[in-house]
C-alpha cells in the first residue's frame, strides 16, 4: 500500500465517522461547539460544566436590544419571545441562561439562583433586585458598570414596562430603596 493511501484511508474513515456530528470541518467547528456551549440551560443557578462568563451574560443582555426587527423586545409579563417570558426577570433569565420560561424576580433573589453581596462587590454580569412587594412593583437589572467613583449611578441592562428591553444609566439600591445586588451562581 502506498503511505498516500495509508494516511488518506484512516483520514477518510474519522472524517465519515465524525461528519454526522457536524465536525467534518476541522476548526471551523470549534465555533459552533463553543456556542452551544454558551447556551446551555441551566436547571438552577449552579454552575454546569461549560464555563459560564459575565460577558456573555452582557453580549446575550444586549441581543434584545434589536431582536424584534431591528427594535427592542417589548415588555409583557404573560408574553414570551424565544421561550422566556418577556418581564424583568425572563430578561435576566435569558441573559443568564437558565432554564426556559425562567424563574420570577423573587426566584431570581433565592440562593437556588444568587447569592447577596454588598454593592461595593458588584461586577459586571452582577443582578440588583427589589424582590419586595407585588409583580408589578418587583424589579431586577442587569449591573454593567459604575459611572463614577463615587458609585451614584451605573450603567445596566433591563426589560421595563411601558418600554421594553433597555440599556440605561440608573441609580435603583444607591440609595435608601429595597433594591440589593447579588451575584449569579453561573459565574462559579
Amino acid at each position: 500500500m502506498k503511505r498516500t493511501a495509508r494516511v488518506l484511508l484512516p483520514l477518510a474513515f474519522s472524517t465519515a465517522l465524525v461528519a454526522p456530528l457536524g465536525l467534518a470541518h476541522g476548526a471551523a467547528a470549534a465555533p459552533a461547539v463553543a456556542q452551544h456551549q454558551q447556551t446551555v440551560h441551566h436547571k438552577s443557578g449552579e454552575k454546569s460544566a461549560a464555563a459560564y462568563s459575565r460577558d456573555t451574560t452582557i453580549n446575550r443582555a444586549k441581543t434584545w436590544l434589536t431582536a424584534n426587527n431591528g427594535s427592542q423586545v417589548p415588555y409583557s409579563q404573560t408574553a414570551t419571545w424565544d421561550g422566556y417570558r418577556t418581564d424583568c426577570s425572563g430578561y435576566v433569565s435569558m441573559a443568564l441562561s437558565l432554564g426556559k420560561p425562567g424563574p420570577n424576580t423573587v426566584g431570581l433573589a433565592s440562593s437556588t439562583y444568587t447569592t447577596k453581596i454588598n454593592m461595593s462587590q458588584l461586577q459586571k454580569g452582577d443582578l440588583i433586585i427589589d424582590a419586595n412587594g407585588s409583580s408589578t412593583t418587583r424589579h431586577v437589572v442587569i449591573f454593567v458598570k459604575w459611572n463614577d467613583s463615587a458609585h451614584t449611578s451605573y450603567e445596566a441592562y433591563e426589560q421595563r414596562g411601558g418600554h421594553g428591553t433597555d440599556h440605561r444609566n440608573l441609580s435603583y439600591g444607591v440609595g435608601s430603596d429595597e433594591y440589593d445586588p447579588y451575584r449569579p451562581k453561573v459565574y462559579g
